[in-house]
């Protein structure tokens, strides 16, 4: 009989009354495979520990970060499966010391995230949120001072054009905007219809300005206050991304000044955002708790997607969307695969 590996799944994908809060998030994949145990943590916290991991082979996460000092000797610990593709959450250095990969899940993102930008880019140039607050406030009379902008012909700029960015130039193609981008990564495709700019290009061309890179060393405040002095008056800034990407500051100075038409925002630089952030303020922004893109089409995609990389490391096979490609390379990470191949075969 086949010997049990061990699945632990992070707390903060239950409410508080013990069930799912998020819906399927694919807990039938790891139930139909006969050697394999899963349980929720006991506890939910924002950094997990290594008492908190002991003992397990896999790990399932949404939101807790991971340092070092939690997986640091972690024997067991094989792979972590992050639900999502954000990984800054992740010591990626120290799990690739320890022997344990990364995985993130860019098939189950794509489409959700691409919609959820496009319905801000929606939202902000059809002035949605003004004119429902126009409504409930008797302000009928004044709907002629929040027209809307037409998208015909407009500058739909992405900073990045990989999995996300390349989804939404797709969606917003009947659009009839142009589409620009920059990438230091990407090359030339002239299928997709995106042109390959420079940054300051992009910031001085786009009507809108949408953020779809990840957050490193090298992106944080990418957006500064000098590259939104960049931008037209009546252009509009869009972070689905990562909130340090922004520097938040600059971008409630500039909105005030009225250097920028608008933003939106789904990710803040302290998360949960401040209630004092001068940002939520602002009736030019709109603002949404790291969640636009949850969709119970976001959770079923993402979950599959993560799971499934699980139950390939419980049957000894390298998993995909691996971030930290070199562990796949150490001894330590090729040794637990063969014992897990070797469990699943006894």
């Amino acid at each position: 009989m086949a010997e049990t590996l061990r699945v632990g799944i992070t707390r903060d994908f239950m409410a508080d009354d013990g069930t799912v809060a998020l819906g399927d998030i694919g807990l039938g994949l790891l139930d139909d495979a006969a050697s394999i145990k899963w349980e929720f943590l006991a506890e939910r916290t924002g950094e997990l520990t290594a008492c908190q991991i002991h003992g397990y082979d896999a790990l399932a996460v949404l939101g807790p970060r991971i340092t070092s000092a939690t997986v640091d000797g972690a024997d067991w610990l094989t792979v972590i499966a992050r639900y999502g593709v954000g990984y800054d959450t992740i010591d990626i250095d120290a799990c690739t010391r320890n022997g344990v990969a990364v995985t993130i899940t860019p098939d189950g993102v794509r489409r959700p995230m691409a919609t959820a930008i496009l319905t801000l880019i929606l939202a902000l140039s059809g002035r949605l949120l003004q004119k429902d607050r126009l409504t409930r406030s008797g302000g009928w009379d004044r709907k002629v001072d929040h027209m809307g902008m037409g998208l015909t012909g407009r500058v739909l700029g992405s900073i990045g054009c990989g999995n996300i960015g390349r989804e939404l130039f797709t969606l917003a193609r009947p659009l009839a905007m142009r589409h620009i981008a920059h990438d230091p990564y990407a090359r030339p495709d002239p299928a997709l219809g995106v042109e390959l700019v420079d940054l300051e290009t992009l910031f001085r061309t786009a009507d809108f300005v949408v953020i779809n890179c990840a957050l490193t060393p090298e992106t944080r405040h990418l957006v500064n206050a000098a590259r939104l002095a960049l931008m037209k008056p009546t252009a509009f800034l869009i972070n689905t991304a990562r909130g340090p990407i922004v520097d938040q500051a600059a971008l409630a100075k500039a909105l005030q000044a009225g250097w920028i038409d608008g933003a939106a925002l789904d990710v803040f630089e302290r998360e949960p955002v401040d209630p004092d952030d001068p940002l939520l303020t602002l009736d030019n922004v709109i603002v949404t708790p790291h969640a636009l893109g949850w969709t119970d089409e976001w959770i079923h995609l993402t979950g599959r997607s993560a799971l499934a990389g699980i139950l390939d490391v419980a049957d000894g096979r390298e998993p995909p969307n691996v971030v930290n490609h070199e562990v796949l390379e150490t001894q330590r990470f090729q040794d637990k695969l063969a014992r897990n191949a070797a469990r699943g075969a006894t």
